[in-house]
């Protein structure tokens, strides 16, 4: 399995029937029992080890409450049943993060930013010694409305070039490998694995990658603000159980190398499968590294350029007359309508848990 980020408008078109759900009333009592979901990619993986190894438990228990970690299979449903309120937390990029439930009204807080891809996204053309400016008048296949999607773009950009010299080729995620493998596809925008499979290909070039574009393609663990605000105990559970995940698959001992085989194995592949997609992650083990990115300036400059490209291809709602149509706060600043802030990147967990207040 992958992790297949994509944005699907008739998905959230169906969501927003239901987002009645998932907005807290102001009598909402503190609760006990919580949900949150995660899918497979390696920088998630760090929940499944959270999860069947005890660590979540331990942590939950602390805070006197239950914690039930539940992988989903499909991405995007994923983030639909959170928006939806059938989970209290989900992991996301921060592009979904906007584009979705933030777009569709649900007030959410990035609680955890786990990492942001250093190489897992990539585009590759075939033929030896190509440069990303060959695409010019060429199509490209890929998941349309995903951060492959944002990455061609942002790629376009820095070779002169924009979306109307290219062609783009909506290409499921499950096709990618076989469509490119064909004669008739001659590029494409994926991500790892699928990136690692085409760029070993004979007689290709990988073009272009995230290391290109770094801290702009994010993995979080996003947390519904109000029950959030009404339950921190949640925000610490997650927040120590997930340092703790970090601390122990970070180690250069037997038992790091033990954690990281197990989350090898739960995504489908080996021990050197999963760190060559580590060794494209930029992981952030320490919280001090998270809050530091949390706080820095290129966040909001970041998420600034990811609402210009969602708000050009409609993402962020019928109604939305701009790329500030949804506010967004940050550490140091805010962004967008702020009579209609719906997401926030806020450090306060992470902080409490670099600063060792969550033992």
């Amino acid at each position: 399995m992958i992790k297949s980020r994509l944005f699907s408008a008739v998905a959230a078109a169906a969501v927003s029937l239901s987002l009645v759900l998932a907005v807290p009333t102001a009598e909402a009592a503190p609760k006990r029992d919580f949900k949150v979901c995660w899918t497979i990619y390696a920088g998630w993986m760090p929940w499944e080890y959270a999860a069947t190894s005890g660590i979540m438990e331990k942590w939950a228990k602390k805070y006197d409450i239950k914690v039930d970690v539940v992988q989903i299979n499909d991405y995007i449903e994923s983030i639909n049943q959170y928006t939806a309120g059938g989970f209290d937390g989900c992991t996301m990029t921060n592009m979904d993060a906007l584009t979705i439930p933030a777009a569709g009204g649900v007030d959410s807080t990035a609680l955890i930013i786990g990492d942001f891809s250093n190489g897992n996204d990539g585009i590759v053309i075939k033929g030896k010694g190509k440069t990303l400016a060959d695409l010019k008048g060429k199509p490209i296949n890929l998941v349309e409305l995903s951060v492959s999607h944002y990455l061609l773009a942002r790629g376009l950009e820095s070779v002169g070039l924009a979306e109307r010299d290219i062609k783009v080729v909506n290409t499921s995620d499950a096709d990618l490998v076989a469509a490119f493998a064909s004669s008739g596809v001659n590029a494409v925008a994926t991500w790892n694995p699928l990136l690692a499979e085409v760029a070993a290909m004979p007689n290709v070039s990988k073009v272009f990658d995230s290391s290109k574009i770094p801290g702009e393609i994010i993995d979080l663990m996003v947390v519904n603000s109000k029950t959030l605000a009404d339950n921190p105990a949640l925000g610490k559970a997650l927040t120590g159980a997930w340092y703790e995940v970090m601390s122990v698959m970070s180690a250069n001992t037997p038992a790091g190398k033990a954690a990281r085989e197990h989350m090898a194995a739960a995504s489908g592949t080996d021990l050197a499968g999963y760190e060559a997609q580590l060794a494209a992650t930029r992981m952030f083990y320490t919280p001090a590294d998270a809050v530091a990115f949390a706080k820095s300036p290129e966040l909001p400059a970041t998420m600034t350029k990811v609402a210009q490209f969602s708000f050009k291809h409609g993402l962020l709602g019928e109604g939305a007359r701009s790329a500030d149509a949804v506010g967004m706060s940050f550490a140091n600043a805010k962004s967008g309508d702020a009579a209609n802030l719906k997401l926030r990147f806020d450090p306060a967990f992470m902080q409490m848990a670099a600063d060792g207040k969550l033992n």
